[in-house]
């Protein structure tokens, strides 16, 4: 859970993307990726498969493999997020 933080009090912090990107044949990629916030990492693991009829173009399934890895990271954030967001309004209280 997140700590309430005065307004007055700017801050800087780095968060981490690791994206492990492996072709597991001409027809699959797969994608291992980690968010490392400091306070907690997310992690996912997507694939993308080659459509049949498209000619092997190896970058075309890292694309999507990553890009499918960090939309899954996005909704866990935001998932994250608003758990956090209705517990500190509920301590609040």
């Amino acid at each position: 859970m997140m700590q309430q933080q005065t307004a007055a009090q700017p801050r800087t912090k780095t968060w981490t993307l690791d994206l492990e990107i492996a072709e597991e044949s001409q027809d699959a990629t797969t994608v291992k990726a980690a968010l490392d916030t400091g306070d907690r990492t997310l992690r996912t693991r997507t694939t993308a498969q080659r459509n049949p009829d498209d000619p092997p173009v190896p970058a075309i399934g890292d694309e999507y493999a990553a890009g499918r890895a960090l939309l899954d990271l996005g909704r866990q954030l935001l998932h994250e997020a608003t758990t956090d967001a209705a517990a500190n309004a509920k301590a609040a209280q």
